[in-house]
């Protein structure tokens, strides 16, 4: 089986590597993962790997090397537990290899990965859900679902969040990433916010053109924004210097500041305070369980407008389909160095 190993000193560095699997043994099952996406969410749980969140514990990999988690379609290969039929297909989270080896718990919807190393993780990440059960779901849009499930819902649970503070004004940055697109597009569902994209030159054009944003600020601008208070900054870049000239601007105004993700991941992280609000940060599987305990018709509305994005998304990213090893490694080495096309969502398979 061939996996790509991503060096956790400096995630650009990969290696293939060939590993010689075990047989299936009772009560596990084996899958093919048949189609994924690459896009800035995997670069951000690269650069989170080690530390409080540990995405690299989920796959291990080599010395010194990680398996990075992506989202995608798996079909099952081979079987010795209950109730998984071999054929059946998964949505789930898988590592950046051919094939997981799982063992699987059955769930009215599909199965949770029971397997030791996984259990302190977040629930989320280990539900695999049976595409025949999957409220979801939609045929016709996998390359879609690739990449926009996961970050349609973070995006979706954080405008929520977003709106039980009743900011008047919320500004992104990153605005071109898919996480922040998603963000922009159910806060201009909500309504009543005004909703400023701050973003690099090279993507201006792209940030504006999708419509999803009233204002569009470049970063070297920062520092000219006006704002109505309330404001909620949340922050998809990671960027110290920019994260600080957006809190010094903003001032009195700036009640709440959110982390989401780490899209420029070899940039320098704050070292001092922040003026204003403490950065928190927004961690989906935590915030939705507490919101869907509270109100649990959540749930359907996230899943109803999920399936509504899938076509509508074409308006922002046209999925671009890639096949072989050399495919996923290159779109990595491009993904991690920023020259992937904002318009271009990658979905690839081993073959």
């Amino acid at each position: 089986m061939r996996e790509l190993h991503i060096s956790k000193a400096n995630i650009r560095d990969t290696q293939f590597a060939l590993v010689k699997q075990a047989p299936v043994g009772e009560g596990q099952a084996r899958l093919k993962l048949d189609l994924f996406a690459l896009t800035s969410n995997n670069v951000t749980y690269a650069a989170m790997g080690t530390g409080m969140l540990g995405y690299w514990d989920f796959f291990p990999a080599s010395e010194g090397f990680g398996k990075v988690p992506v989202w995608g379609f798996g079909t099952v290969t081979e079987s010795n537990a209950p109730d998984i039929a071999v054929g059946s297909r998964f949505y789930g989270y898988y590592p950046l290899a051919e094939s997981l080896d799982v063992i699987p718990k059955k769930t009215a919807t599909g199965f949770v990965d029971t397997a030791p190393h996984r259990a302190p993780k977040a629930a989320l990440y280990n539900v695999y859900t049976d595409i025949s059960l999957d409220p979801a779901y939609n045929a016709n849009y996998e390359p879609e679902q690739t990449l926009f499930r996961p970050l349609y819902g973070t995006g979706w649970w954080a405008a929520d969040f977003i709106k039980q503070a009743d900011a008047k004004t919320v500004v992104l940055s990153s605005a071109s990433s898919k996480t922040a697109l998603a963000t922009a597009h159910q806060l201009r569902n909500l309504g009543g916010t005004e909703v400023i994209g701050l973003t690099s030159p090279g993507n201006e054009a792209y940030v504006r053109e999708s419509g999803l944003y009233h204002r569009v600020v470049l970063y070297d601008d920062a520092a000219s924004l006006k704002v109505q208070a309330p404001a909620t900054y949340v922050d998809f870049l990671g960027r110290a210097e920019l994260n600080a000239t957006v809190h010094r601007t903003l001032g009195n105004a700036l009640k709440r500041s959110i982390i989401i993700g780490v899209t420029d991941w070899a940039g320098e992280r704050a070292s001092a305070p922040l003026p204003g609000p403490k950065p928190e940060f927004f961690f989906v599987p935590t915030y939705a369980a507490e919101r869907l305990k509270a109100d649990p018709q959540l749930g359907p509305a996230m899943m109803r407008d999920l399936r509504a994005f899938y076509p509508a998304s074409h308006a922002f990213v046209a999925p671009r389909r890639l096949t072989g090893a050399d495919a996923i490694q290159t779109a990595w080495t491009q993904l991690c160095a920023g020259e992937t096309s904002p318009r271009d969502g990658l979905v690839l398979s081993w073959s």
